[in-house]
């Protein structure tokens, strides 16, 4: 059974950092590509990162470029993703996705999802 675990989200001040993790089993992780997506409430879920399998690849919405940093630990079937200078438009509850092989932006490409994770910054 594939099971995506998110965790590390909280309360912070603009301005401030956290780390959220995103840990996986029951699927060959050195094969699959992980996205961080984030629903804000009353919004659409929106694309925040991708990190490819082999973690030579990111790709950053604009929103979050420069701020943030997605990175992996496939020994420990982990990805992270590093937020810095939080802002609260970033109030969100954010997602972990996999799919196998490479990354994508668009939400449908993805198959496995976590629960999610709140993320709450205060002005």
């Amino acid at each position: 059974q594939v099971q995506l675990l998110e965790s590390g989200g909280g309360l912070v001040q603009a301005g401030g950092s956290l780390r959220v993790s995103c840990a996986a089993s029951g699927l060959p992780w050195n094969n699959y590509a992980v996205g961080w997506f984030r629903q804000a409430p009353g919004k659409e879920r929106e694309f925040v990162s991708a990190i490819s399998w082999s973690g030579t690849g990111t790709y950053y919405a604009d929103s979050v470029k420069g701020r943030f940093t997605i990175s992996r630990d496939n020994a420990e079937n982990t990805v992270y993703l590093q937020m810095n200078s939080l802002k609260p438009e970033d109030t969100a509850v954010y997602y972990c996705a996999a799919r196998y092989n490479n990354m994508r932006l668009n939400m449908g490409a993805y198959d496995y999802w976590g629960q999610g994770t709140q993320v709450t910054v205060s002005p």
